[in-house]
């Protein structure tokens, strides 16, 4: 009840904040030291003008709309339209259109200060930051174009590249405050309907007062918000988020977010860097099982070292055996304070290195990384065997191409550790099932999360762990319910390709 008074009592002072007329609506922006608000009295034709000097183009607006205005033809709105040579000029009577359009970088003409039939003059500043080269998703071959902030900057890259009318772009507002611009992107007649209805009920229900990031849309339309795993790719490339359109897949693009959000997907596409489509699939196939190793070696190597010294030492080998026992001789710690404290302190480091500026953090991460690391040693805090388990289990885990599935295999560390500290290898074992129910349980979109392992599907195995060649990827995944399933008709090429003629040596 507590609570519903107070969800009343805050839509009441909300409502009580807003304008009710425009009028009021300029009180509230007149304070405001980059809003423009004055009477053009100059010329045969009188008028309002309102715009914010921040948001507009003034080189558009002192070239293309002000000198229009003194015309001595100008005497009426629609002569206004007429003439001024900048597109998409409408009109507006509504107060929440206006305010929207002022907002958003338009400028506000009215033929009376309290008159609400205005002309909406579209001069938006489209200063940002210049197309550069990725940041985190950095590849040796293929294109170097990263997303940037301007969403009407990331369409046009995606729509160059995708020149087709059923290229589809939906627009949506999210945010009560914010009003932030959300874009869905697909191709019409490979996405599936059903999972484009999904991706647009799930944003038309969202409700919040402001959207910062993709990352923060990410959180809020998946489908467990309490799971570890990440449910959606985000990505900064536009090569990858095209590949993923053409699969059947959707896009959503945030106003002032640099990345892409790809979905629904699958939990091997988060270990599957986009360099592996460049290079032949013999070395693709192998990059990828080395990077599926890595992430076994780092959810359990730290993990097996507490439950083999503390449950089971006698699974060591005799010669090793002598070399642990001399390594851990000074340590008075158990196995388990020694684990956490390296991995605390590994975690610290990058952390220490991703908060500092880029030069000052690789210093610290590199010079602290040696010099704890020797310091510990010695000061007899941890043994030599475990520091190089921890350092190989770090540097594994930073082979994962996604980063926030790196950061949830970095976390998955700690209740492994903990689980085998209690219970050993049964403790491992017990924790590794749990998370397995959990990854059965977990869906994307819908979608099964670790398809094509549950459900079996053979066809999607084909880009999975190995990366089978092109010719024998005829069919979309599964996974997705294309509306068109084939990629090509591998007969005919296969026909097309035909045998190659001898050599003239031959």
């Amino acid at each position: 009840m507590f609570w519903y008074k107070k969800k009343n009592q805050s839509m009441k002072e909300e409502q009580s904040a807003a304008p009710k007329t425009i009028q009021e609506l300029f009180l509230q922006l007149k304070d405001n030291p980059d809003f423009s608000h004055y009477q053009h009295d100059q010329g045969s034709f009188q008028c309002w003008i309102s715009f914010f000097n921040s948001l507009v183009n003034l080189e558009s607006v002192h070239r293309d709309v002000l000198p229009f205005l003194y015309d001595s033809q100008i005497h009426s709105f629609s002569d206004v339209q007429e003439r001024i040579p900048v597109e998409k000029v409408s009109h507006a009577s509504d107060l929440y259109t206006i305010q929207s359009k002022l907002m958003e970088g338009c400028i506000v003409v009215q033929e009376k200060e309290s008159s609400l039939n205005c002309l909406i003059v579209p001069t938006v500043s489209r200063e940002g930051r210049q197309i550069e080269k990725p940041e985190i998703e950095t590849s040796v071959i293929g294109p170097k174009e990263a997303f940037v902030e301007a969403i009407d900057t990331n369409i046009s890259l995606l729509r160059k590249r995708i020149p087709i009318p059923q290229f589809t772009v939906e627009q949506f507002r999210i945010g009560k405050i914010s009003n932030t611009r959300v874009c869905l992107a697909y191709i019409k007649g490979i996405a599936s309907e059903e999972n484009v209805n999904t991706a647009r009920q799930r944003l038309q229900n969202l409700e919040i007062d402001h959207l910062i990031d993709a990352s923060t849309l990410s959180q809020l339309i998946s489908d467990n918000a309490r799971s570890p795993f990440p449910q959606f790719i985000d990505t900064e490339r536009p090569d990858r988020t095209i590949a993923g359109l053409f699969e059947g897949k959707i896009t959503a693009l945030v106003d002032g977010s640099p990345s892409a959000l790809i979905l629904p997907t699958s939990l091997i596409e988060f270990f599957l860097a986009f360099d592996d489509y460049f290079i032949v699939w013999h070395f693709a196939t192998f990059y990828r099982l080395m990077r599926l190793f890595a992430v076994a070696f780092s959810v359990f190597s730290s993990a097996l070292y507490v439950a083999v010294l503390t449950y089971h030492y006698q699974l060591i080998p005799t010669d090793l055996l002598g070399s642990l026992i001399t390594s851990r001789s000074v340590v008075p710690f158990s196995p388990v304070a020694e684990a956490l404290v390296l991995e605390i302190m590994i975690e610290l480091l990058r952390e220490a290195g991703a908060r500092l500026p880029t030069k000052v953090g690789q210093t610290i991460g590199i010079v602290g990384g040696i010099v704890l690391g020797t310091a510990s040693v010695q000061a007899g805090l941890t043994s030599n065997v475990l520091l190089i388990i921890v350092a190989m289990s770090a540097l594994a885990a930073f082979t994962t191409p996604n980063y926030r599935m790196g950061t949830t295999i970095r976390f998955l560390r700690f209740p492994f550790i903990l689980a085998a500290s209690l219970w050993g290898l049964l403790g491992i074992a017990l924790c590794f099932t749990f998370f397995v129910c959990h990854l059965l349980r977990l869906s994307s979109l819908g979608r099964p999360y670790i398809e094509p392992i549950f459900p079996l599907r053979v066809t999607d195995l084909k880009d999975s762990f190995v990366r089978f060649p092109y010719s024998l990827q005829s069919e979309r995944p599964m996974l997705l319910r294309p509306e068109d399933t084939g990629r090509f008709n591998k007969k005919r090429v296969q026909k097309k390709k035909g045998k190659p003629s001898n050599d003239i040596d031959e």
